[in-house]
């Protein structure tokens, strides 16, 4: 786990880049800079960035973006990808008519 305050006092303030707004999360419209200041914001995980900017929650569920945006976090950072803590997974949810889970058999406690 990373010491976050520490780690904001070692990486400095936000300076913007030229490459800054390029898009990373084509689905929801991230970009490259929205996520360097999310994480001089404090934002040090990718379930932290998900609920923060909605990267990776679009229609790939982050199989299109979710290694960039590891990187560009971890470079950030300034440290190795591997200390980013992924985001949690979960099983895709589809809502369905109580009518039909009641035919079913109904929901199991």
């Amino acid at each position: 786990m990373l010491d976050i305050q520490g780690k904001l006092e070692e990486i400095g303030p936000y300076v913007p880049a030229a490459d800054d707004d390029l898009l990373v999360c084509r689905c929801e419209e991230v970009t490259k800079g929205e996520i360097r200041k999310a994480v001089h914001q404090g934002i040090t995980t990718i379930e932290e960035m998900r609920r923060y900017l909605r990267s990776g929650m679009g229609l790939c569920q982050g199989q299109t973006c979710g290694n960039m945006v590891k990187r560009i976090m971890a470079q950030e950072l300034k440290v190795s990808p591997v200390e980013i803590v992924p985001a949690t997974s979960r099983v895709p949810m589809r809502p369905i008519e109580m009518e039909i889970a009641a035919e079913d058999g109904g929901l199991e406690s």
